[in-house]
């Protein structure tokens, strides 16, 4: 077992109408209905500890998302926070700009090229995922630049997909509601439909479905012209749009695509790096060869703001050796105490082999329980990759995935099923009518037997409560 860090035994009681009263006056959250959370108040956290969460009225639950997909090392690690608390001691910040640089970012640099594919070795440092996309447009719009090729700055991305919230993030991700606000996408980015086989695979095999996926990249590229299109971006699994898992054949075409038309391969594994798929970056389990990979979230568990972009050779040469100045980079880029907390992060997933053991224990557990699951009369689907995992709520199942009956989307089934969960002491986030769980990585199988088993005394809950609507 993992080091903890001792628990609040201070006895201190929480006022939690007090913290609610506050958060509503003043506390903006994100992706939230500030009417609808101020109206009802937001759950106050106050204590994590290994793979449970405690709020202020003292509840316990199993964190089925490892925060928001990222605390992959658990909660309550005291050497991540000694290793901060040292770091704050000797130098607590100071900036990458006029030729300077520190210990913990570069030793975090080369750790990072050491873990990485082969033909990484470069990276450069951002607070979060969304900066590090950010990143990505400006760097491969520089790239060609630099060789004169001034059209080709377009980059495709997919529906659904989720990059991040800034302008040029969101831009780059494909989700509706995000671009009703703000007149987005920005030009120079489009998108194409996702590999989501239960969707828009009928009458295809999954096999069959991945490749003509994939082929929509080259259908697109040929639209905007090969000649303008500067980089395509994936995520290898797609987190926030469902946990949606693309066919066996999906990924090696969009590298054949990518590699028939020279166009950069980006791979966004803000959700998939760091052993969430049982490889330290899901391009590895999919036999990807990107160009770039995005960043964040795991390389901190989550308890330092940290993201980056780690730089092929292809990129880093031509940005290196033509010279020039890359006018781009953020106050906190290679931040000393972030990159002290990720050193000593990436240390435990080394020392407890944790990517090891989602791939060959506890991530082949996880798929044989979800698959269980799939014999509840709500679910009409489940499957999972690593220690990614998701199933989908349905009225009526039929005799295949593609002929069962949906709900009807204005019921909000998903969003009651999720209110169960947390009412009964877990944690699994709803996209629509498809409940998705990415736990941490330390989790052992009691837990997972613990979390499944709690999930489906909610998903019996939810039954219950729609068949009392009349909804079945």
């Amino acid at each position: 077992m993992f080091e903890r860090t001792r628990m609040n035994t201070t006895n201190t009681q929480i006022d939690t109408a007090a913290v609610q009263q506050m958060d509503a006056a003043h506390y903006l959250h994100p992706f939230t209905d500030f009417k609808d959370l101020a109206a009802k108040g937001a759950r106050v956290m106050v204590r994590g500890e290994g793979v449970y969460l405690w709020d202020s009225e003292g509840k316990k639950i199993v964190d089925g998302m490892s925060g928001l997909w990222c605390v992959n090392v658990g909660y309550g690690r005291t050497s991540i926070s000694q290793a901060v608390y040292q770091q704050m001691e000797t130098l607590p910040f100071y900036n990458s700009f006029f030729g300077t640089t520190n210990v913990p970012a570069v030793e975090l640099a080369t750790k990072l090229a050491q873990i990485a594919p082969p033909a990484f070795r470069h990276v450069f440092f951002t607070s979060s995922g969304s900066e590090a996309n950010d990143t990505n447009v400006r760097m491969v719009r520089r790239y060609w630049d630099l060789q004169g090729y001034k059209e080709r700055h377009t980059i495709i991305s997919r529906h659904n997909a989720y990059h991040g919230s800034t302008v040029a993030g969101a831009s780059l991700g494909g989700m509706d509601g995000m671009h009703a606000q703000g007149g987005l996408p920005i030009p120079g980015i489009v998108h194409i439909g996702q590999p989501n086989y239960l969707e828009a695979g009928q009458e295809l095999t999954p096999d069959e479905f991945g490749l003509k996926a994939a082929g929509w990249l080259e259908e697109k590229i040929l639209e905007v012209g090969a000649d303008k299109v500067a980089a395509f971006i994936g995520e290898p699994v797609q987190g926030a749009g469902g946990v949606i898992i693309p066919p066996a054949t999906y990924w090696p075409e969009i590298q054949r695509i990518c590699d028939k038309y020279g166009i950069l391969l980006i791979a966004d594994e803000v959700i998939c790096g760091f052993g969430r798929l049982g490889r330290w970056f899901g391009s590895e389990l999919f036999g990807i060869k990107p160009d770039l990979i995005t960043f964040a979230k795991g390389v901190t568990s989550g308890y330092v703001p940290l993201g980056g972009v780690l730089v092929g050779e292809r990129v880093a040469r031509v940005l290196v050796e033509q010279g020039g100045e890359f006018t781009h980079g953020f106050t906190y880029s290679g931040h000393p105490v972030a990159c002290a907390a990720a050193l000593e992060n990436i240390r435990i997933i080394e020392d407890e082999q944790l990517v090891r053991q989602v791939a060959d224990d506890t991530g082949p557990y996880l798929a044989e329980r979800f698959a269980a699951l799939g014999e509840h009369p709500l679910v009409g689907h489940a499957d999972s990759c690593g220690f990614v995992a998701g199933l989908n709520l349905v009225r009526k199942k039929g005799a295949t995935v593609h002929e069962n009956e949906l709900f009807d989307e204005s019921l909000g089934v998903g969003m009651i099923c999720r209110g169960h969960m947390f009412d009964n002491g877990v944690i699994m986030r709803a996209v629509g009518e498809r409940m998705i769980v990415a736990p941490p990585l330390v989790m052992t199988r009691a837990q997972i037997d613990e979390m499944t088993d709690l999930i489906r005394l909610c998903l019996d809950k939810t039954y219950e409560e729609i068949k009392t609507r009349q909804w079945l």
